[in-house]
């Protein structure tokens, strides 16, 4: 990746999304089976998946209890959602409740962050923003 300025002058670039999370191992451990990233670095509260097209992927410790909703959230794509969906509870995720109008397969890690499983083919949006690729 080359530091070119975007078209409004900036060179800032997301390097790295950080999770807070009162067990960083274990969520990291998670994240990095279902994404296949190994853990690569542990430094003061911080574990490190291995980065990925320049992207970091940090879980770092916090006594602060989550308390509410996220404000922003993954999106991974996978071939069949559905297998992912029993593979994300086998290690530990769960689906969260009030996620079944929509149509996204929205899932929670072990601490309950959300995020969504989607297909890689493209799919429709309505109007409202809902999908219907769960069938």
């Amino acid at each position: 990746m080359t530091d070119t300025p975007n078209t409004t002058g900036s060179r800032m670039r997301i390097n790295a999304l950080i999770v807070d999370a009162t067990d960083p191992e274990r969520l990291a451990a998670f994240w990095s089976e279902l994404l296949g990233r190994p853990i690569v670095d542990r430094s003061g509260p911080y574990v490190w998946l291995r980065p990925e097209h320049g992207l970091g992927l940090g879980f770092q410790r916090t006594d602060a209890p989550r308390r509410s909703k996220n404000r922003m959230h993954f999106d991974v794509s996978a071939p069949d959602p559905a297998t992912e969906q029993r593979r994300v509870e086998a290690l530990g995720g769960r689906r969260p409740e009030g996620y079944d109008d929509g149509g996204f397969l929205v899932m929670g890690d072990p601490e309950g962050n959300e995020f969504c499983i989607i297909p890689e083919d493209p799919f429709e949006l309505d109007g409202e923003g809902g999908t219907d690729y769960l069938g």
